[in-house]
């Protein structure tokens, strides 16, 4: 599924969907996609709506000799469970449903063997998180349609809350967005209706008393939904690369991506991620940063805790803190900047 906007991630979603924000250098789709292709997973139909146009050639991109890739693109907005629901001639076997716009990398191959074996109309691939206020957690129980048991981190799905209070959570895993299926699910939902899988599938599932089963994984996962979410992701990717399913690029950790190698890049060597062909003039100074690629920092300036965009330029002297930049945009000489998304308005 790869219809999001990424409105909190403005602008550099501006110009592309968020599935296509870089991390390290790679679209946060290919993550997904790597994991399923690691998993076996021979063919992949990605959903597309906003600027899907965008998506097409790069998932040409994908097609070799043991992975088929193809786009079905929504005419009219169809929400996550109806974007899938149009493909339903394609899909009469178990398949695979994953979010093409969260960050996720893990082994696919334990989750599908669970569900084969369990039997389960649907499994869900769970995560667990401290603070579960801004998720929808879920429940579950030893058997099915069982007593709720908020320890456990496998089994039958009994209940579900959204951006639960302290007082509500019964647990502390949440939705990872990734579900395994069987085709009979497709019946919960209504033709040519907007239709999402969690706030309405799931919980149709349960009234009926469907097997829905949970799983949580281990590995990589992130909602990058804002910013700062996106400049961590950029370093645990960093930290944990040997144990991911995806070959990153060249350019890396502030160490091979730009052109002045006696630039300023403060802190640890993960602190900052310089993608390749970045340059950075030996007298700039930057701090907990991304600079996307081909992106310029000239004398003087200041970039702290901030993302600058693919082919912007920071000018001489500018101070730039808790900022995103958007894609080609210019930071004029000397200005100040700190906590705004330039130029999309301030907060």
């Amino acid at each position: 599924m790869a219809g999001g906007m990424g409105t909190r991630l403005r602008p550099l979603t501006l110009q592309r969907p968020k599935p296509m924000v870089e991390v390290i250098g790679i679209p946060v789709i290919d993550f997904v996609k790597d994991a399923l292709a690691s998993a076996g997973i021979c063919e992949v139909i990605v959903t597309t709506g906003y600027r899907g146009e965008s998506l097409s050639a790069h998932v040409e991109s994908w097609n070799t000799e043991g992975l088929k890739a193809w786009v079905n693109e929504e005419e009219v907005p169809m929400g996550t469970a109806g974007s899938v629901r149009l493909l339903k001639d394609e899909l009469k076997d178990t398949f695979i449903v994953g979010s093409g716009d969260t960050l996720a990398s893990f082994d696919i191959t334990s989750l599908l063997k669970e569900h084969k074996e369990s039997g389960a109309a649907a499994t869900m691939a769970l995560w667990e998180v401290e603070d579960p206020s801004e998720y929808g957690i879920v429940g579950m129980a030893q058997e099915l349609n069982g007593e709720l048991d908020g320890e456990l981190r496998s089994g039958w799905i009994v209940k579900f809350q959204e951006k639960p209070t302290p007082e509500q959570a019964f647990s502390n895993v949440i939705n990872a967005g990734l579900y395994i299926l069987e085709p009979e699910v497709l019946e919960l939902i209504p033709e040519a209706e907007k239709f999402d899988w969690s706030r309405q599938v799931f919980p149709a599932m349960l009234e009926k008393g469907m097997a829905l089963r949970g799983s949580t994984i281990s590995g990589i996962w992130f909602d990058i939904g804002r910013p700062s979410d996106l400049l961590k992701a950029q370093r645990v990717i960093l930290e944990e690369q040997e144990r991911l399913w995806t070959q990153l690029p060249p350019g890396d950790r502030g160490k091979n991506g730009f052109n002045s190698p006696n630039a300023n890049i403060e802190g640890e060597s993960v602190d900052s991620v310089i993608l390749e062909n970045c340059h950075i003039m030996s007298s700039a100074t930057v701090k907990g940063s991304l600079m996307m690629s081909n992106s310029v920092a000239t004398d003087g300036c200041s970039i702290s805790y901030s993302i600058i965009g693919s082919g912007s330029v920071v000018e001489e002297g500018a101070c730039l803190t808790d900022c995103v930049i958007g894609d080609g945009m210019v930071v004029p000489a000397f200005s100040a900047w700190h906590g705004i998304k330039f130029p999309d308005g301030t907060e």
